[in-house]
């Protein structure tokens, strides 16, 4: 009799405890589709005040409405980026800290001897925007097309300088495949930021430069600088009347200072594809759509297989032009 309780007893504990189990998957499940449960935190590597810096904060604005919660964008500048990206890269992968980064994710590793994040520690969400550079020279400057400039490069080899932001800024990698591809010998002035090296292009201490179209677009307009091509493959429709680098003098080139969304490797799927999906929502509504284009950006939103296909392409394209011209971080 004793032997039958004690096999009633066990019976009752073992059910007892398969239906604490059930309750507990079902609870972690409920757990994982309330995502997310608290605010997030979007880190843009980039200092406050820059093109990166406003796109994301209007992205980060428009993902905490549909996700019914704040999505809060912290900056970490510095280093390229690097910092930032350290940052999110040894944090907990849990879909709560992501990151807003730029071109210079894909540069960075050429430049620094070692990166203070391992390669695979970060996984692309989705490209986020592209937008090309402007080749710009002073308003009255006497180079009055992309091929006068070539042609006064290879009368006066040496003579030629060329303004950026620094080594590893997409503005000097610009110039530096447009100096490349034309065998062309000039000089590189490299600056603390971007404006100051506009501001030296607008005076002529400086020939020309590759400048964003948000930092030099309005300055075209106003007539305090003179633009000689994009970098894009087609034209901008901001600026209709200026052509390509590709058609005028280098035929496939394209440069794109792009940005993008990244997460911790270790984030789960089903938490990935939300902040995916809902990133992507966000760049196809009309308004989003429309600020972007005024500061002469295209909104992409592509799956993260695309967005990784375009890294490594990026990275080949970076890492040759980088070797070649023997380029050093400043």
């Amino acid at each position: 009799m004793s032997a039958i309780r004690g096999i009633f007893s066990s019976s009752i504990l073992n059910a007892a405890r398969a239906v604490a189990m059930v309750a507990a998957l079902g609870g972690a499940a409920t757990a994982q589709a309330a995502f997310p449960e608290r605010p997030i935190t979007l880190v843009v590597s980039y200092a406050p005040g820059g093109s990166a810096d406003a796109l994301a904060r209007l992205l980060a604005q428009r993902m905490g409405a549909k996700l019914n919660t704040s999505v809060v964008v912290e900056n970490r500048p510095g280093a390229s980026g690097t910092i930032g990206a350290a940052y999110v890269a040894k944090a907990a992968a849990d879909g709560y800290t992501v990151l807003y980064d730029a071109t210079p994710y894909s540069i960075n590793p050429h430049l620094f001897p070692q990166m203070p994040y391992a390669k695979d520690a970060l996984k692309p969400l989705s490209l986020v925007s592209l937008a090309p550079n402007i080749l710009i020279v002073k308003a009255d400057s006497k180079y009055k097309d992309v091929k006068d400039l070539i042609a006064q490069a290879k009368a006066h080899p040496g003579k030629i300088n060329f303004a950026s932001g620094g080594s590893g800024t997409v503005q000097r990698l610009a110039a530096e495949l447009f100096r490349q591809k034309l065998n062309l010998d000039m000089v590189h002035v490299p600056y603390k930021s971007g404006g100051p090296a506009i501001t030296d292009v607008m005076t002529g201490q400086v020939d020309f430069m590759f400048s964003t179209v948000a930092a030099s677009y309005p300055l075209v307009q106003a007539g305090r600088l003179r633009a000689l091509a994009i970098s894009s493959p087609q034209r901008s429709a901001l600026l209709p009347n200026v052509p390509t680098v590709a058609e005028t003098a280098i035929p496939g080139y394209e440069v794109y200072e792009w940005n993008g969304v990244f997460l911790p490797a270790g984030v789960p799927n089903d938490v990935a594809a939300k902040l995916h999906d809902t990133l992507v929502q966000v760049l196809k509504e009309d308004e989003v759509r429309k600020r972007f284009n005024d500061l002469g950006v295209q909104p992409v939103g592509s799956t993260p297989a695309e967005f990784a296909d375009y890294l490594k392409k990026e990275d080949a394209k970076w890492a040759q032009v980088i070797r070649q011209g023997d380029i050093r971080q400043d």
